[in-house]
C-alpha cells in the first residue's frame, strides 16, 4: 500500500493529533540522538506537548548547552547592535558630509560672483576680503614661480656663456699653433708666383737692322 503524502496543516482529530505528535516525538528525539552520536555534534532538544509536558535531549547537558546559547546569543545580540550603531553612525556622517558639501558649492558660487540675491551687506564685505585675500595668494605664488623661472634661464645663460668662453679660448689656441704653418705657406705661394711672372715677362724692342741686312744677303 502507498503511503499518501502529508498535507502539513493542522489535524483537527484530536485523537488522530495525539497519535501524530507521539510517533513524530519519538522519530525526532531518535533522530536527535543519532545525529549527536554519529557527529558528534553538541546539541540540545525542548519538545512540549498540547498539554504543555516538557520532553528534552541533551548532549552533552541542557545546562551547559543553555549557558552556552545564552552567551552566543549575547554576543550576537551585542554584535547587531555595534552593526546597527555603526550604520547609524556611518548614515550621520553621510548626512553630515553631504550637507558640508552643500555648503562649499553654494560659497564657491558666490566667489564666483553668481547666487548673491540672498547674501546680506555684511556677507558681501566678507566675501569681498576672502575673494581679495585669495587673490594676494594667487599673485604671490604667481611672483614666485616667475621667479623660479628666471632664476633658470639665469642659470642656464651662465653655463652657455662658459661652455662660450671654453670654445673661444680653445680656437684661439688652435689658431696659435696653426699661424707659422699657414705663413710659411703662404710665402711660398707668394715667390712661385713671383717667379712666375717673371718668367712669362715679355720684352718688345725694335728690330737689329744689322742682323737684318745680314740676313736679306744670305739670299
Amino acid at each position: 500500500m502507498v503511503r499518501g503524502k502529508t498535507q502539513m496543516k493542522r489535524i483537527e482529530n484530536a485523537t488522530s493529533r495525539q497519535v501524530a505528535f507521539f510517533k513524530r516525538r519519538h522519530g525526532l528525539l531518535k533522530k536527535a540522538y543519532e545525529l549527536s552520536v554519529l557527529c558528534d555534534a553538541e546539541m540540545a532538544l525542548i519538545v512540549f506537548s498540547p498539554k504543555g509536558k516538557l520532553y528534552e535531549f541533551a548532549n552533552p547537558s541542557m545546562k551547559t548547552l543553555l549557558e552556552r546559547y545564552k552567551k552566543c546569543s549575547e554576543e550576537s545580540n551585542k554584535a547587531n547592535t555595534t552593526k546597527t550603531q555603526d550604520i547609524q553612525y556611518l548614515k550621520r556622517e553621510i548626512a553630515n558630509m553631504e550637507e558640508m558639501i552643500h555648503i562649499l558649492e553654494s560659497r564657491q558660487r558666490k566667489m564666483l560672483g553668481k547666487e548673491l540675491e540672498s547674501c546680506a551687506l555684511k556677507d558681501l564685505d566678507q566675501l569681498e576680503s576672502e575673494v581679495e585675500r585669495g587673490l594676494r595668494h594667487v599673485r604671490a605664488r604667481k611672483c614666485e614661480m616667475l621667479v623660479d623661472q628666471i632664476k633658470q634661464l639665469e642659470r642656464k645663460e651662465q653655463i652657455l656663456r662658459e661652455d662660450n668662453a671654453f670654445l673661444c679660448k680653445r680656437l684661439g689656441d688652435s689658431v696659435h699653433v696653426d699661424g707659422p704653418v699657414l705663413t710659411t705657406l703662404a710665402n711660398g705661394f707668394g715667390s712661385i708666383e713671383e717667379d712666375s711672372e717673371v718668367e712669362t715677362q715679355l720684352v718688345i724692342r725694335p728690330p737689329n737692322i744689322k742682323n737684318h741686312f745680314l740676313f736679306n744677303n744670305s739670299y
